[in-house]
């Protein structure tokens, strides 16, 4: 059974709640979970943007689908728990000793064109490691860059050209696209997907590429006749409750 199954779920009513509903805490405070994911960002040589995106996207649904997420895995009870609620993530950056520091951690290291960033085994946000919660969440950000045309071989995760994000949030917006993709996949294109080490490519569309694209009030058949999905974000950080912050689309 694919883990990311109450994920699949979810998204048959999630896109269609009303703006302030997303909002809705799903669990107490002291409950909340969340995936940590872990950004390299040397002070000497930082990252391009676009590269970091695409290894974070990668990171967080290459570790829902490892074999230590499935059913008797060490890692599954946690998974399971996590996608059964909201599928919080939260990013930090680090460098130098902290980043090797984050290496010991249950996760998945993912690199792509030098840029390097590590999902971590969600759990309780209140039971974060102090190695982990004292990395910075806020300041992170990277310029914009001009990645080039996307591959044809692989999903294409597109950013809202409306929407200001930072490297942050936007890392944790492309993880969740790939979640839902590989949540809504049949076991031979997860299999292919996972032959190509669950590569992706981000951009950012033109407005009118967006809304061309955005499946409006028709998921379900924006899914089942284009292989879309869109990302809406409860709304916690950056963002208003409600909002689309990101389109993934299946080759």
């Amino acid at each position: 059974m694919n883990v990311l199954a109450p994920l699949a779920a979810r998204y048959a009513y999630w896109p269609g709640l009303p703006a302030e509903d997303t909002a809705l805490p799903e669990a107490s405070p002291e409950e909340i979970r969340a995936m940590p994911i872990v950004m390299r960002l040397e002070k000497a040589e930082p990252p391009g943007r676009t590269p970091l995106l695409e290894a974070a996207a990668t990171a967080a649904v290459a570790l829902c689908l490892d074999e230590r997420a499935r059913p008797g895995g060490e890692w599954h009870d946690a998974v399971h728990a996590w996608v059964s609620g909201h599928i919080r993530k939260v990013a930090r950056r680090a460098r130098g000793a902290h980043w090797q520091a984050a290496q010991e951690f249950p996760g998945v290291t993912v690199t792509v064109d030098g840029a390097q960033a590590r999902a971590l085994v969600p759990g309780r946000v209140v039971e974060v490691p102090k190695e982990i919660a004292r990395l910075q969440i806020s300041g992170s950000d990277l310029p914009s860059d001009d990645p080039g045309p996307a591959p044809e071989d692989r999903p294409l995760l597109l950013l809202n050209p409306e929407v200001q994000m930072t490297v942050g949030k936007a890392a944790a917006q492309v993880g969740h696209g790939t979640m839902i993709l590989a949540a809504l996949l049949g076991p031979e294109q997860l299999a292919a997907w996972a032959e190509m080490g669950y590569a992706c490519a981000v951009r950012t569309p033109t407005i009118d590429e967006w809304k061309q694209l955005h499946p409006g009030d028709d998921p379900a058949g924006a899914w089942h006749s284009r292989r879309v999905i869109a990302v809406r974000d409860a709304g916690f950080t950056e963002v208003d409750p409600g909002t689309v912050t990101v389109l993934a689309r299946w080759p």
